[in-house]
């Protein structure tokens, strides 16, 4: 039988993808808690008037703090997020998830929706990092 953890690290092998696994949902757990509470207006309007006050109201770390005021949506899926929470966040911005998701790939909106138009990124040579060393 393999061992779970050697099953679950594989998943750090797909290049550009981050597995939502229990041990990303347990370290975001807060962070995407904030993420949620952002549903309501009123909080949205206090998030917006002093973001950095609004963060420090949860009990996320200073890394995660960070990466929400610097928008850098990759790093807070590294941390722990989870993208469906993310977009509370995004959408908070005014960015729709299209928008949103084509800055996390480093193209352009309209690259962007014509890879995903014309398919996705192709399956060779996105199956492993490893593979392209």
């Amino acid at each position: 039988m393999t061992d779970i953890h050697e099953y679950l690290a594989e998943f750090d092998d797909i290049p550009g993808t981050r597995v939502y696994t229990a041990a990303r949902a347990r370290q975001g757990y807060h962070l995407n808690q904030f993420a949620m509470s952002l549903m309501k207006e009123e909080n949205r309007k206090r998030f917006h008037a002093d973001e950095k006050a609004y963060l420090d109201e949860w009990p996320i770390t200073d890394e995660q703090k960070q990466a929400v005021l610097d928008r850098d949506y990759n790093r807070l899926l590294d941390l722990g997020g989870n993208i469906y929470f993310l977009s509370k966040v995004f959408s908070s911005d005014g960015l729709s998830f299209v928008q949103a998701v084509s800055t996390m790939t480093g193209m352009s909106v309209e690259d962007y929706q014509a890879m995903m138009m014309a398919g996705g990124r192709p399956a060779p040579g996105n199956r492993s990092i490893k593979d392209k060393n």
